[in-house]
């Protein structure tokens, strides 16, 4: 019933008064001013006074907030954080330090890396600690490139239209054009506040008309192809919001915004025709270095499928053949002889031609239930099938025999021709419907199987064909095999005009209108004395919102828009006749499907983008973002990239090259305890036995791990659930991100981000863990700046002396150097941040500190942690950032292995292990041996035979048989 979920995360194993370096000197202790202790935190603080420059608090403190603000304090103290930080973050923004160069200044000779995030939708509640997961790895990724030389382009923008923020209007009256502002200045404080490189000169938006101008010009390229079309289709109608949904906007029901009822209905709707790419979309999968998974989705939401499409002719009461033909498409037309009953999507255009009147009622009532269900609900499979008898009939071609006409839910009028032949023996879906309602199961595919009894159950495998011959038709597939039996009645079909061979797919067209205000105006008007729908010339755009005091829905289907009665009154710029404009507008899908685009030149008035920036900086090579946008998102974005390939706006064929979902950052792990109706306290492994129990909240203090479980403390019998929840307002378990900066610092939320795990896993947030990698860091910062002064004041230089690294110091340095530079390559950023870990506590056993093992050291750092990094270079003697040096190189000479472990054999049995030099010598090794006091034991008093030594495999030591004592081991 609950699945527990694994907590443990590997922290730095880091005391929390760790050592310092042998090469700090503390004053002796009659010149000290006050006695001193290390805090928990590493800092050095006064224990006769325990504030620290107590004149930064105020004396009308609580003594429970002045122990809370001493505690804070105390934190800040470990290493400055809160000076060199924003400190940073002003230099960085007034010397444009990642400003990506643009025109003359390009050197398009140099390699380029282009990384994007799916950039955000910027909300009131501003970021929570998921948020930064991907934005960390990224900016790592970008300055890692910078360092290495290549031209980096790493923006950042924001989706800004859409239906929060015109919700927000509704309800408050503030125009969501100040709303999406104000959050937008939000998002950018607090990113500008985790010091990542973006080059803030390229930022967008979405609502700006600079931007989405250029939109509208690319619907108009749709247009002018027959690929942007009017039609009626049914839709997610919310009476309460007054527009159409999405499906994903869709859930249980009711809108995902809200909670309101949502209906189907049937609407004229803007679409666009990506069933035009399907193939494309679906073939040039195979070359990008995307996640399987995510590959593997978009090839089903794509859904090609070989088959046949087919006619059944309906027949009136008296049995004679009409006019009205259903198609339907099967990827099974070897079942033909077992369609028992044909089933039509309650939607289906030919229902009133063909319901009797007795059905009439029952069909309508029918249509009214389904109307109020999402696709993905009708289609669930674990649901009840349910459905209505149309009255009516339709020959099988096959047989020639009638087959009732039902209605059902599970079928959709928008896959396929929204009617199935129903083959209840070989589908599953078939088979409950069959059964429920009494209809007949023919089995006509014979399993190859010797035990095989029955068509109790569906059987939609391989094998023989049975019950399949008529003369009358003549058809005969009897004794084939199945897959035989498919082309043989395909070619049937085409001989006798009754069917046709045909590629179908799941994708439907994509429904591009809205019936908001918040949204890019469609830039199409209809000619008031024809109505003939224009598209308005590419020197209008853009086609601007107008103001608007009530974006409250209409009540009557029409959207918000048609409120602006001398905006929606115009004239078509060509003849001169008076004409209305197009008041819905485009989803918030449409500014998002090319935005990576504008990046690349987003001061551009003249065009989209410009051609040969478009091909030095195409395709994108890493593209970060949620596994929610694997499909949708994805899938859009390619189809537009697409037509403008094909009509010579881009160079490539796909824009993104590698995609990374980043896993998904949950609330803190939550213990709960069982207790049977009784009131006692129960193990979690036995509540699935269980009618009734309740559970209640342990706080952590009480828990402690047993195994791979969770127990309590005092009774370790009991085993606890341990779950973590994703985060979210309702649930209470949002982590602000500003509050771990100001405790922490950003370097402490960008390390634990990254070394919480791998990437692409999900993991639950642990507070506790980020003060690990905070004591890393004030280590780090120890070891290069040295310990504080007794006020708690660090010197302004370092303690790195100019002297040359021993082989030793270099070993333990390149071998970090290696370790990082390839788990940056490949995106493992934890166990990168632990080579670093190990890399520290190997220095603090040096008695010197080399300024080039330090200088490289800081280099490496950098792209987790930029700031501590840049004060440290600077504080090593260096006056610009370190923004483009080099990134440290590893010495292959340094990686090898100097020592070996060596096996010593006394009287050829193993006794113990010595470490030697890979080129030791034989009376080397045997010394060694001799001062081990596991093995000198054995040599006391004792006459050496002989001695075998294989450098660097064994040493065996031959003792004189005579001479060993009795019991001598």
């Amino acid at each position: 019933m609950y699945t527990q979920l694994q907590t443990s995360i590997n922290l730095p194993l880091i005391p929390k008064t760790p050592p310092l370096p042998p090469f700090y000197r503390q004053p002796p202790a009659h010149l000290r001013p006050f006695p001193i202790r290390i805090a928990k935190n590493n800092c050095i603080i006064n224990t006769r006074n325990s504030t620290i420059n107590s004149s930064i608090r105020s004396s009308s403190l609580s003594g429970e907030e002045e122990q809370q603000k001493s505690s804070s304090t105390d934190r800040v103290r470990a290493y400055p954080f809160h000076e060199i930080e924003p400190k940073w973050q002003k230099y960085w923004e007034e010397h444009k330090t990642f400003r990506t160069p643009d025109d003359d200044d390009l050197d398009t000779s140099k390699p380029k890396y282009y990384v994007l995030d799916m950039f955000p939708y910027p909300s009131g509640a501003g970021l929570h600690v998921g948020h930064p997961l991907g934005y960390t790895a990224t900016d790592i990724l970008a300055r890692f490139k910078r360092m290495l030389g290549f031209n980096v382009l790493h923006p950042m923008g924001w989706d800004a239209f859409g239906l929060p923020a015109e919700q927000y209007a509704i309800q408050t009256g503030t125009h969501p054009k100040i709303t999406t502002m104000k959050n937008i200045e939000r998002f950018r404080s607090q990113l500008r506040s985790l010091g990542f490189s973006y080059d803030w000169d390229r930022e967008i938006s979405t609502t700006e008309p600079e931007y989405y101008k250029w939109t509208q010009w690319i619907f108009l390229q749709l247009f002018k192809r027959g690929l942007a079309y009017q039609a009626e289709v049914p839709v997610n109608w919310c009476p309460a919001l007054g527009t159409v949904l999405a499906n994903e906007e869709v859930v249980d029901g009711v809108s995902e915004r809200g909670g309101h009822p949502v209906i189907r209905k049937p609407m004229r709707q803007w679409m666009l025709r990506i069933t035009a790419y399907a193939d494309s979309l679906l073939e040039d999968l195979d070359d990008l270095d995307w996640p399987e998974s995510v590959k593997e989705m978009q090839r089903n939401w794509i859904g090609r499928s070989e088959g046949a499409e087919m006619e059944f002719h309906v027949i009136n009461p008296n049995g004679q053949q009409t006019d009205i033909k259903i198609n339907v498409y099967t990827t099974r037309p070897d079942t033909i002889f077992g369609a028992t009953y044909l089933v039509l999507a309650p939607e289906h255009i030919l229902l009133s031609s063909i319901v009797s009147e007795a059905q009439s009622k029952h069909l309508e009532e029918y249509k009214e239930l389904t109307a109020r269900k999402s696709d993905l609900e009708r289609t669930e499979l674990q649901k009840e099938k349910t459905g209505v008898f149309t009255g009516s009939c339709a020959r099988n071609p096959a047989n020639g025999e009638a087959i009732p006409i039902w209605v059902a839910d599970y079928v959709l009028a928008s896959y396929g021709t929204g009617a199935i032949m129903a083959v209840p023996a070989h589908d599953t879906r078939d088979h409950e419907f069959a059964s429920k309602y009494n209809i007949p199961i023919c089995g006509v595919v014979l399993p190859n199987d010797e035990n095989f009894s029955s068509f109790d159950k569906a059987y939609a495998g391989d094998g023989t064909m049975i019950n399949s011959s008529n003369l009358t038709s003549g058809l005969d597939i009897n004794g084939l095999s199945n897959k035989e039996a498919a082309s043989e009645v395909t070619k049937w079909l085409e001989k006798t005009g009754n069917g046709k061979r045909k590629i179908n797919y799941k994708l439907r067209d994509w429904l591009f209108a809205r019936q908001r205000y918040w949204g890019e105006p469609i830039p199409i008007i209809f000619l008031d004395d024809t109505g003939e729908t224009v598209p308005l010339p590419e020197t209008e755009l853009p086609i601007t919102l107008p103001e608007l005091d009530d974006f409250s829905p209409t009540g009557s289907g029409e959207p918000p828009l048609s409120k602006a009665a001398s905006w929606v009154k115009t004239f078509d710029p060509s003849s001169g006749k008076p004409a209305q404009r197009e008041t819905s507008t485009m989803p918030q899908w449409a500014g998002s499907c090319w935005y990576y685009l504008r990046f690349m030149d987003p001061k551009n008035s003249k065009m989209l983008v410009d051609r040969a920036k478009e091909t030095y900086w195409s395709p994108v090579d890493v593209y970060v973002g949620g596994a929610e946008h694997a499909v949708l998102h994805l899938l859009y974005a390619r189809f537009w990239h697409k037509v403008l390939y094909d009509i010579g706006v881009v160079s490539k064929k796909e824009p993104f090259q590698c995609v990374i979902n980043q896993g998904i950052i949950l609330g803190e792990v939550e213990y709960m305890a069982c207790r049977d109706p009784n009131g006692n306290l129960i193990s979690a492994d036995v509540v699935d036995e269980l009618s009734d129990y309740s559970q209640e909240r342990v706080p952590e203090e009480e828990v402690t791990k047993s195994g791979e479980s969770f127990v309590l403390k005092d009774n370790p019998s009991i085993r606890l659930i341990a779950r973590a929840h994703k985060m979210s307002k309702s649930r209470g378990n949002v982590i602000n991100p500003d509050d771990i900066v100001s405790e922490y610092g950003a370097d402490s939320l960008r390390l634990y981000e990254m070394f919480m795990g791998p990437l692409r896993d999900s993991k639950p947030w642990n507070t506790s863990g980020i003060e690990g990698v905070h004591r890393f860091l004030a280590r780090a910062w120890r070891l290069i700046v040295g310990s504080s002064s007794p006020n708690g004041e660090f010197r302004d230089g370092t303690v790195a002396l100019d002297e040359e690294p021993s082989v030793e110091q270099l070993r333990s340095l390149h071998k970090c150097i290696d370790k990082v530079t390839e788990e940056i390559e490949g995106t493992r950023f934890n166990t990168g941040i632990s080579a670093m870990m190990e890399f520290i506590n190997a220095a603090y056993k040096w008695e010197k500190l080399p300024r080039s093992a330090a200088e490289a050291f800081v280099l490496l750092l950098s792209p987790y942690a930029p700031h501590m990094a840049e004060e440290l270079w600077s504080r090593l003697g260096h006056s610009k950032s370190l923004a483009y040096e080099p990134f440290p190189k590893a010495n292959p000479d340094y990686l090898k292995e100097s020592t070996v472990t060596l096996p010593v054999q006394i009287n050829g049995k193993t006794r113990g292990m010595i470490q030697v030099d890979k080129e030791c010598s034989e009376e080397d090794a045997f010394k060694l041996a001799s001062l081990d006091s596991r093995l000198s034991k054995f040599f006391d008093g004792q006459r050496i035979k002989k001695r075998i030594y294989v450098p660097g495999k064994i040493l065996n030591v031959i003792l004189d048989a005579q001479k060993v004592k009795v019991g001598q081991r």
